[in-house]
């Protein structure tokens, strides 16, 4: 049989877990310098913890773990079973007999679920970072996987908006690190739901959320036609048109929404939060060509109760590489209540695509070997192996090429493995206590004494 690959995943060579690591190096020295303590939990969780907290179209996309039961039937009833399973795969279900348990969508439910069993011994407010993979039964493209990672920053505990700023800032400084040049565009789903309001389309929220949440995707017309088929009326549509010509001074458009909201609760509180994260974000020193508002933005996870984020490159055409956003009652559905929360995402395998696209990797972000050391056989070896030994305790890579071949054979295995230095370590340099090796990218090759090379 033709070995292949589940379409979807992907296997990363040396290279590219070495750029991969990078990017996870920056993003985790930043999230712990902004306060946050690492946490890892299982890749797969009961499945009536993760459905029902996505919205319908999250749900359709959660991978279903088939029960080992199913496997230790009886044959008769086994075949039962897996009809059963067969009639319900388009179907969003939880069958017990078929399936109980669902690989993690994303990280932040795992994450409210470990709250909310072990709220009484955190303390809060609750700062974590997670870095793990997740998976989703999604249609596979270009910068859209199976199985991708992510990378979480959340603050559990807090209702308070400087939070938001700081994410901000966290955002600004991890991508200005990795010199990937953002816009961080931000909505609230108060100003949404102020807008459903506005609209007479209270009952229709999620509807609304989920068409306008495509916008980047179909455009215009596409979002319209959604709406119509989600029986939204061609009136409130018409009242909602000024959403797709917005100026490009944000606070110019929270002053217009702020009109258009007179006597709307919801949207005006909306409102006040945002134009307190964009102002103190324009405060510290933020450009606000980095921070637009865009009331556009929707994001169609139903856990969003304030803020929403959602990070784009502004020199890649690759959709977002990061989001998040508030969720005030996610512990809820748990039986906790009363823990506000609020987290963002960095998109690890778009980020690292938009990177390669621009070509943005250091040339630290590849591990090379340092010395490859020739083999000549005999005495020489073991030679060569104990000098490969003080360099390997000084933290200097080196490796001993296996065998003893030709010595054009040992170069070219140097070269494609990209090893920056051949080290000949023969009779004559063992006998006077020398090194003698070449630096295969300049093409230069000297001999230097043993010490020399060892403090080199």
């Amino acid at each position: 049989m033709k070995p292949s690959l589940a379409k979807g995943t992907r296997d990363f060579t040396s290279l590219e877990v070495s750029r991969r690591k990078y990017i996870i190096n920056i993003l985790q020295k930043n999230f712990e310098l902004f306060g946050f303590q690492p946490l890892e939990t299982p890749s797969f969780e009961n499945l009536s913890t993760l459905t029902g907290k996505y919205g319908e179209e999250g749900d359709r996309l959660i991978f279903k773990i088939l029960n080992s039961s199913i496997n230790e039937a009886k044959e008769g009833k086994k075949t039962q079973m897996l009809n059963d399973f067969q009639k319900a795969l388009d179907k969003p279900f939880s069958a017990e007999s078929l399936t109980d348990k669902a690989l993690r969508y994303d990280l932040t439910v795992p994450f409210a679920r470990f709250v909310a069993m072990n709220h009484g011994k955190l303390t809060f407010p609750y700062k974590r970072y997670q870095i793990q993979p997740v998976w989703r039964a999604d249609r596979p493209q270009k910068g859209r996987f199976r199985e991708f990672y992510q990378c979480d920053a959340d603050v559990v505990g807090s209702e308070s908006l400087w939070q938001e700023v700081d994410l901000v800032q966290l955002y600004l400084k991890s991508f200005a690190e990795l010199k990937v040049s953002v816009t961080i565009h931000i909505n609230n789903r108060k100003i949404l739901s102020g807008l459903a309001e506005y609209a007479g389309i209270t009952d229709k929220l999620i509807d609304f959320t989920v068409a306008l949440d495509k916008l980047d995707k179909i455009g215009k017309d596409g979002v319209v036609k959604e709406l119509l088929e989600r029986n939204i009326s061609q009136e409130s549509i018409d009242k909602l048109d000024f959403l797709f010509n917005q100026s490009n001074d944000a606070l110019e458009n929270l002053l217009q929404l702020k009109e258009k909201f007179a006597g709307n609760e919801i949207g005006l509180k909306g409102v006040e939060e945002l134009e307190f994260v964009i102002t103190q974000s324009l405060n510290l020193g933020v450009n606000i060509q980095n921070l637009v508002f865009d009331i556009t933005l929707a994001r169609g996870l139903d856990y969003y109760t304030g803020a929403i984020f959602e990070v784009k490159a502004d020199e890649a055409q690759m959709g977002s590489i990061g989001g998040g956003g508030r969720y005030d009652n996610l512990t809820e559905v748990f039986g906790v209540k009363n823990i506000p929360g609020i987290g963002i995402s960095f998109g690890l395998d778009r980020i690292y695509l938009v990177m390669e696209e621009l070509n943005l990797f250091p040339e630290e972000a590849t591990s090379n070997i340092e010395y490859l050391f020739a083999n000549f056989g005999g005495e020489e070896t073991s030679e060569a192996l104990k000098l490969i030994i003080k360099l390997r305790e000084k933290g200097i890579s080196a490796e001993l090429y296996p065998e003893s071949a030709k010595i054009n054979k040992q170069f070219t295995y140097a070269e494609k493995k990209g090893i920056r230095n051949l080290v000949f370590l023969g009779e004559e340099e063992v006998k006077n206590n020398t090194v003698t090796f070449k630096n295969l990218e300049a093409g230069e090759q000297k001999t230097v004494s043993l010490e020399e090379f060892l403090n080199s």
